[in-house]
C-alpha cells in the first residue's frame, strides 16, 4: 500500500512539474504574440525569456544546433563502425568475446567523451582550456580514485592473463554462477537462481575457475548387503555404453568406480562420468535416472534404511 502511494506521489510530482516547465516555455516563447507591447510582455522577455524562449533560441542557434547533431550522427556512425569490426575480429571463442565487450565498452566511453568535447566547441566553449583544467582536476582526482585505478588494471590483467572468460563457470566470494561480462571496472556473474552479482575487478580474490578442465558427475546408487555384488558391478558395467549413448552431455564415460562406502543399510556404488561443468547437475540427474532404470530392469533392489531396535529384557522387579 505504502509502495502505491509513494508511486502516485512520484507521478503527481511528475506531471507538475511538467506542467510548470510547459507554461515557462509557452509565456518565454509566445509572450510576444500574445502580449505585443505591452510592459507584461517585455517582463517576461527579460525574465523568463532568457531561459526558456524556445523560439529566439532556434533562430540564434539553428546553425549550432544542425551542427551539433551532425556531430552526434557521425560519432554515431564511427562508433557503429568500430564496434561492428570488432564483433567481427573478436566474435569466435569465449576469450575473443571477453576482449571483444572489453573494447566495446571502450570505445564507447571514448565516442562519448569526443562528441562531448566536439560540441563543447561548436558552442564556443574554449576547449584546449577546458582540457588542460580536465587534466589538472583529474590529476587532482587521481589520488582519491586510486580503487578505480585498481579496478581498470585488475580487469586488464584477468582478460590478458586469461584467469577466466565470458561464458566460464566460476564461483567468487561464495558466489557460483556463469560469468555474463568482464567491463573495464566490474564483473557480471548470474547465479543458478539468476541473480546477477556485480563485483569490482579488484575485490576478485581467490577465484575459483571450473571451466578450465572437464568436471565430474558423480552418481551414487545403493544396493543391499544380501546382492551379489560381483554380479551387480558386470551388470552396471555392461550397461555403460547404453547410458552413454542415453546422455549425449557425457565426454567421457561414464565410469565404474567402485565401492563408495559400506553404509548402515546398503552398500553404495558409484558411478562417474566427465561432462561440462555447465551441464554437471544434468548429467548426474541422468545418470540417477538411468542406473534406477538398470535396476528396475535387472530386478535389483534398493534397500530402503533399516533400523535395527533392540528391546532390553524387563528386570524381575517388573514382573
Amino acid at each position: 500500500m505504502n509502495f502505491k502511494n509513494r508511486s502516485k506521489q512520484e507521478k503527481i510530482r511528475a506531471i507538475v512539474i511538467a506542467s510548470i516547465i510547459v507554461v515557462l516555455i509557452l509565456l518565454g516563447s509566445l509572450a510576444d504574440v500574445l502580449f505585443p507591447g505591452t510592459t507584461f510582455s517585455a517582463i517576461i522577455s527579460n525574465s523568463i525569456g532568457k531561459f526558456f524562449n524556445i523560439v529566439r533560441f532556434l533562430q540564434n542557434h539553428y546553425v549550432t544546433i544542425l551542427e551539433s547533431i551532425t556531430i552526434l550522427v557521425f560519432v554515431w556512425i564511427l562508433n557503429q563502425m568500430f564496434l561492428f569490426l570488432v564483433n567481427l575480429l573478436t566474435r569466435k571463442g569465449h576469450r575473443g568475446e571477453t576482449v571483444g565487450k572489453l573494447m566495446s565498452s571502450v570505445i564507447r566511453y571514448t565516442s562519448f567523451i569526443i562528441a562531448a568535447f566536439l560540441i563543447l566547441s561548436a558552442w564556443g566553449v574554449d576547449t584546449p582550456t577546458l582540457l588542460a583544467g580536465a587534466g589538472i582536476i583529474g590529476l587532482a582526482l587521481s589520488f582519491g580514485a586510486q580503487s578505480l585505478i585498481e579496478d581498470i588494471l585488475a580487469g586488464l590483467f584477468i582478460i590478458f592473463e586469461r584467469q577466466f572468460v565470458v561464458g566460464d563457470i566460476v564461483e567468487i566470494n561464495g558466489t557460483r554462477g556463469i560469468v555474463r561480462e568482464i567491463g573495464i571496472r566490474t564483473t557480471k556473474i548470474v547465479d543458478l537462481n539468476g541473480d546477477v552479482l556485480i563485483i569490482n575487478n579488484s575485490d576478485i580474490r581467490g577465484i575459483i575457475n571450473t571451466s578450465v578442465e572437464l568436471s565430474v558427475a558423480i552418481s551414487d546408487i545403493s544396493v543391499e548387503y544380501e546382492a551379489d555384488l560381483k554380479q551387480v558391478e558386470e551388470i552396471i558395467k555392461k550397461h555403460l555404453p547404453e547410458i552413454k549413448e542415453q546422455i549425449p552431455e557425457i565426454v567421457e564415460g561414464p565410469f565404474y568406480a567402485g565401492v563408495d562406502q559400506l553404509a548402515d543399510s546398503s552398500v553404495v556404488i558409484r558411478v562417474t562420468a566427465k561432462c561440462e561443468e555447465i551441464n554437471r547437475n544434468k548429467v548426474r540427474r541422468a545418470l540417477n535416472r538411468a542406473l534406477k532404470l538398470v535396476f528396475d530392469q535387472e530386478k535389483i533392489n534398493i534397500p530402503f534404511p533399516q533400523l535395527v531396535i533392540h528391546e532390553a529384557k524387563g528386570s524381575k522387579k517388573d514382573e
